[in-house]
């Protein structure tokens, strides 16, 4: 609970007086730096203990608070969950009362679990407050340990033929019968687990593949029998409430759901193929991104240069880099800079990501012409001072963008250029007169994400001379410098990487480059001054990265 909710459980400290709020301004800035939860930070600095604190969460959620939770709960309270559900909810029964079952969780702030056990149990529920390493000690004294279904348990079990789909009404009953149901449950709490980004479910003639994108990169996982291939995905479309009978098209949904008492997020897309609909699953876990820019390893003066263009009164700042290069994190941490109570602040996505508070958040819904376009010309109407658009994609979106900056809005954005310099490029192609986009665009940020060597089985080493040309460095620039690498242990499941670092090229847009672009200076020229007038390019940040020992250089090489 306490990792999850760190800006929740800041408003909470502040309303019960547990700090000012220049103490949890410091707590914050401690937070976003370590990476510690803001609770932790609170505690540690001995403004409250762990008690207090949990009293003050629950005098805010208005529900009791149990300092210890009943060692004898009595047979018939713990029979009104069943094992499975403690685990997957971690939850415990502590009153059945009044017609009201009360449960303490790990995460009392998850209403999700409170809506989907109401449905479940057909009961009225009320999550109380406990220690939430309490409620996990609990969940495993009163009902054991989790059932350890392995995947190879349940691939034996659809071996002997537990399942099989041939026409229509066989995949809708195969979808809910109760292997099918364990072994998408139990992919879904792997990937969360392996902090995947995406969950692949590809059919092919002869296999159905499973893939994990972790840091990045395809893992693949035991593959399960073909014939389940589409009860596996039935059920995943069911999850996501699609039409399970339309094959011919693609799909998009959502999967809100709680595992091992975490609420997860997953965007649903599917996609018609030669044999059959190949499925991906993106995981939008909160507590594997922290939103906000102390927390994405770029340089001092990189930070102040995004807080600058996303508090000044007007204009256009740009993030570009390629899909999944973490761009909606930065402008979401940008955005988390401004997001105060005298500031209004609307976003268009396409889907939207990650639920922000504070914020006015519109998902793209083109079927009904909701389009980024038209949603930034009705943003004009809503008095806002702060607007991010998802991407834009043709000429009408990024006149509509230099219209709203120029009548006094700071707008937020993303391109796919390689770098910098190319979104000026962009623009124009798109376009867009180079006269209106020297008057509005204040700054480019290009990024990419590379892998970080696991520093659990991080080893230094000499590199080849024919690698190190390949960087294009002058000797001297590396004259007792160190080079690393990761052997690969446990801890990185053998890879030798383990989470990933952000490379960043700030490009600020300087007098000289506002009348270079009204000239229509080509990218390199633009590139030139950049470099001159202070930007450092993505290859530069990558050897900084190099030179700190937090990636190597196949991962820079292959990134810029």
């Amino acid at each position: 609970m306490f990792e999850d909710h760190s800006d929740v459980i800041r408003d909470i400290a502040l309303e019960a007086g547990l700090v000012d709020q220049t103490q949890s301004d410091e707590l914050w800035e401690s937070h976003a730096t370590t990476g510690k939860s803001f609770a932790d930070s609170l505690i540690d600095a001995g403004l409250a203990d762990r008690p207090t604190l949990l009293q003050a969460v629950a005098d805010h959620l208005q529900v009791q608070y149990y300092s210890a939770i009943p060692a004898d709960l009595g047979e018939e309270l713990t029979r009104t969950l069943k094992p499975a559900q403690a685990h997957k909810y971690m939850v415990v029964p502590v009153a059945d009362e009044a017609g009201k079952l009360t449960l303490v969780a790990k995460d009392a702030f998850n209403s999700g679990a409170i809506n989907e056990l109401t449905f479940i149990l057909k009961r009225d529920i009320e999550l109380a407050v406990a220690d939430p390493d309490a409620v996990e000690s609990a969940v495993v004294r009163v009902y054991g340990e989790a059932s350890a279904t392995s995947m190879e348990d349940l691939l034996g079990e659809f071996e002997e033929g537990a399942v099989a789909a041939t026409n229509d009404e066989d995949v809708v009953a195969a979808a809910s019968q109760a292997p099918i149901i364990r072994f998408v449950d139990l992919v879904l709490q792997e990937a969360v687990k392996a902090k995947a980004s995406d969950i692949h479910f590809e059919p092919f003639e002869d296999q159905f593949r499973i893939r994990y994108r972790i840091d990045g990169s395809l893992y693949e996982m035991a593959p399960p029998p073909k014939n389940l291939a589409s009860a596996v995905i039935a059920r995943v479309k069911v999850l996501s409430a699609l039409n399970i009978a339309e094959r011919r098209i693609p799909q998009d949904g959502r999967i809100k759901t709680t595992i091992g008492g975490r609420a997860i997020d997953l965007r649903v897309s599917t996609l018609p193929t030669q044999f059959g609909e190949s499925v991906v699953l993106r995981i939008l876990d909160k507590t594997v991104v922290n939103l906000s820019l102390e927390a994405l390893s770029m340089q001092d003066d990189i930070k102040e240069g995004i807080r600058a263009m996303v508090n000044r009164p007007n204009g256009i700042f740009i993030v570009t880099g390629p899909t999944g290069s973490g761009k909606t994190t930065t402008l979401y941490s940008a955005l988390r800079e401004v997001n105060t109570e005298d500031v209004k602040i609307l976003t268009a996505e396409d889907p939207v990501e990650y639920e922000v508070e504070g914020i006015m958040q519109v998902p793209i819904n083109h079927q009904v012409g909701l389009t980024f376009a038209a949603a930034l010309r009705s943003f004009l109407r809503q008095d806002p001072d702060t607007i991010m658009v998802g991407e834009i994609r043709d000429l009408e979106t990024a006149q509509i963008a230099v219209q709203a900056s120029l009548t006094g809005h700071v707008v937020l954005s993303t391109l796919h250029t390689n770098d910098a310099p190319g979104a000026v490029t962009r623009l124009i192609d798109m376009g867009l007169e180079p006269f209106l986009i020297s008057a509005s665009l204040e700054g480019v940020l290009a990024q990419r994400l590379l892998r970080r060597i696991c520093k659990g089985c991080r080893t230094a080493y000499e590199p080849d001379k024919e690698v190190i040309n390949m960087l294009d460095v002058d000797a001297l620039e590396i004259t007792n410098k160190k080079f690393y690498f990761g052997k690969g242990c446990a801890e990185c499941s053998r890879s030798g990487y383990r989470g990933r670092q952000g490379l960043f090229e700030l490009m600020t847009i300087s007098d000289s480059l506002r009348t270079m672009i009204s000239q229509r200076a080509p990218t390199l020229v633009l590139k030139q001054k950049a470099i001159e007038v202070g930007m450092r390019p993505l290859r530069e940040d990558g050897l900084r990265c190099i030179f700190d020992g937090h990636t190597t250089i196949e991962e820079v090489l292959k990134y810029t």
